[in-house]
């Protein structure tokens, strides 16, 4: 079975080495199978937890709450449900994050094109034509 290095694990999921450690002493992590000499190193199974953690977090679940799930992965099948309970909860409140973004990002659009529309038609917030120059040049260049 082939083992990799705390480093190569943290940079696989986009952690820092410290995290990792933190996780493990903070038990969102199990304590990981370490060297003769105590160097942290870890399987293809706990590899896969290390990046559902990282994804887990990277979304925003609380550490409370990743490391109850850590809990209940813990006790195996009879937590199945509770498991999936958790993460439909947690997905439900991704999917409000990404909703929000979305209604963001089209507000953001919208004022670009504002933007962009002034511009093209040479007009100031107050739909006035603008007479200087100057202006109307660094417009568009940056259009």
């Amino acid at each position: 079975m082939d083992y990799l290095t705390i480093s190569s694990v943290a940079k696989q999921n986009g952690l820092s080495p410290d995290t990792l450690r933190w996780y493990e002493r903070e038990g969102v992590l199990p304590p990981t199978q370490r060297t003769s000499s105590g160097q942290r190193v870890y399987d293809e199974k706990t590899i896969k937890l290390v990046t559902l953690v990282a994804r887990l977090r990277r979304t925003g679940m609380p550490v409370a709450q990743t490391r109850k799930f850590l809990n209940l992965f813990a006790e195996g099948a009879a937590s199945h449900g509770q498991r999936m309970a958790l993460l439909e909860e947690h997905k439900q409140r991704v999917q409000n994050q990404i909703d929000q973004l979305q209604d963001d990002l089209g507000a953001i659009q919208a004022k670009i094109d504002h933007y962009a529309e002034l511009i093209e038609q040479g007009l100031d917030c107050n739909n006035q034509l603008i007479i200087d120059e100057t202006i109307l040049e660094q417009q568009r260049k940056l259009s």
